[in-house]
């Protein structure tokens, strides 16, 4: 293979040492969560040193061992009303903050959401540090003035934004006119492609006992579309009687219980009560596991950021089904998933019945390994790194010509 001149530059680069600092809201194992711990982990292990500042509202961690260091953030009880909550979480990522680090020699204070972005830029206003990184993961269509304006300032306010799509960097142009590099997601192959024990006591405890096994990872919310995925799930009953579909996740800040009830009132319109299985937030180390449960992984979801958990259905073996646009049409072709209209439960059932077709499947999962080996945590670390030390010239060389 011939030498990539850019990849070589950005190795260079990134071999000099910095140290960073990542935030993110929550210890439960959401996209930009993941993304964040998995990129810290790369960071260290290229030679940099990295801290991650997490809210934990009942110390218990990430649920994982790291080899970056972590400090959580103590969360206490909040309120119901997502803005009064979304507020006092704000608070007290500053009040812990404030103190702590005024004792660290952070060259890069990375959010990456816009909870942490706020409070960062607080931080900033108040001098007690000098710059904010921001990844934009995506951008939410917020009811709330008051979340519309944290979105805003989370998004203005930052000294340089990343974004992980091209779809994405698009939509800050538009709407923000902002320049945001994009820098590339990955997948921890090591976690999921490697062998495992056998599943079955894990089946056992989930009540995964079908034939064939759909899965999707991310709750039950109206931007997983979980609705139209189980109006189509119905009708791959009617060829497939003994399938079951598991629905896993479901942590977040935000309250969609109205629309979860809805669901739920379909699933028993449907009579799917004991097709449907919905485990809750799985515990980390058992994710790998649950994916080796399933047959095929469905994500017919109408926005993400990226959608991290089809690269993990992918390295886990498994033929995946997602919705025809951006971001999946960045990274995936149709020789790698099956791809449909979200708003019609009919094209998702037809994809659900060819995923487990044993040609089909095998098929798809074997076009899929030009993808794993496209996208990599250690070439995102490798990006962010380059992207970090620019910046750091970039406010150098400012400085010093106003000095």
């Amino acid at each position: 293979m011939p030498p990539n001149p850019m990849l070589e530059r950005l190795e260079r680069t990134s071999e000099i040492p910095m140290q960073i600092a990542l935030f993110t809201y929550s210890t439960k194992p959401r996209g930009s969560v993941i993304h964040t711990l998995e990129l810290a982990e790369a960071l260290q292990h290229l030679g940099h040193t990295v801290c991650v500042y997490a809210l934990d509202k009942d110390g218990s961690g990430f649920g994982r061992s790291l080899t970056c260091a972590y400090q959580p953030v103590p969360a206490s009880a909040a309120p119901a009303a997502i803005d009064q909550l979304i507020q006092q979480r704000i608070q007290e990522f500053v009040t812990f903050l404030d103190g702590h680090l005024a004792n660290c020699q952070y060259e890069i204070f990375h959010a990456q959401d816009c909870l942490s972005a706020n409070a960062l830029a607080i931080l900033r206003q108040q001098g007690k540090i000098p710059h904010f990184v921001r990844t934009v993961h995506h951008i939410e269509d917020y009811q709330s003035i008051y979340l519309q304006q944290c979105q805003q300032r989370s998004i203005e306010d930052a000294d340089l934004c990343l974004c992980v799509s091209d779809y994405w960097q698009q939509q800050l142009a538009q709407q923000y006119h902002i320049h945001a590099p994009r820098v590339v997601n990955g997948v921890n192959r090591d976690r999921f492609a490697a062998p495992l024990p056998d599943p079955q006591p894990l089946r056992q405890q989930w009540g995964i006992t079908g034939t064939p096994v759909f899965l999707t990872v991310g709750g039950i919310e109206p931007r997983k579309n979980t609705l139209q995925m189980l109006n189509a799930f119905a009708q791959v009953r009617q060829t497939l009687p003994h399938a079951q579909l598991v629905i896993a996740g479901g942590a977040t800040l935000f309250d969609y219980q109205t629309y979860r009830e809805q669901c739920l009132q379909r699933i028993k319109e449907l009579e799917l009560e004991q097709a449907i299985v919905l485990p809750g937030v799985i515990p980390d180390a058992d994710l790998p596991s649950l994916y080796r449960c399933a047959d095929s992984f469905v994500f017919p979801s109408v926005k993400e950021g990226w959608g991290l958990v089809v690269l993990e259905a992918l390295a886990s073996g498994l033929p995946v089904i997602v919705s025809q646009q951006a971001p999946f049409t960045e990274f995936l072709t149709p020789e790698q998933a099956l791809f449909v209209d979200p708003s019609n439960p009919d094209t998702i059932a037809q994809a659900m019945l060819q995923s487990v077709q044993p040609q089909v499947a095998q098929a798809l999962v074997q076009n899929s390994h030009t993808v794993l080996e496209t996208y990599s945590w250690k070439t995102s670390a490798t990006m962010h790194i380059n992207h970090y030390q620019g910046f750091t010239h970039a406010r150098n060389a400012l400085q010093n010509s106003m000095a």
